[in-house]
């Protein structure tokens, strides 16, 4: 997980939650425009693609939405960095997928 520096990704909490689930917590560098400008945009493709693309009737409603969308980003849309494929095609040790 990428995050920025800000306190609530420095937390005994955070660090606890991400342990319990598995996640390498990893924070960009202060004053580094090469990576904080990669999850800005990724925020902000976020944001336009899934939190504020449509009306949701709740946040129930709206959370319910995202593994679809996260599913979407990753398997279907291609990035233009990776020469308009989308990321999924970069993996090549999926669990289970390899004997």
């Amino acid at each position: 997980m990428l995050s920025d520096n800000g306190s609530a990704y420095k937390s005994h909490h955070w660090r606890a939650v991400c342990a319990e689930l598995g996640i390498t917590p990893k924070r960009t560098r202060p004053y580094r425009p090469q990576t904080n400008g990669k999850i800005e945009r990724f925020h902000r493709t976020l944001a336009e693609g899934w939190a504020f693309k449509k009306f949701y009737s709740s946040e129930t409603a709206r959370l319910a939405a995202l593994p679809a969308w996260v599913h979407h980003y990753n398997h279907h849309r291609p990035h233009t960095a990776i020469g308009k494929v989308p990321p999924i095609t970069r993996l090549t040790n999926l669990a289970g997928h390899h004997s």
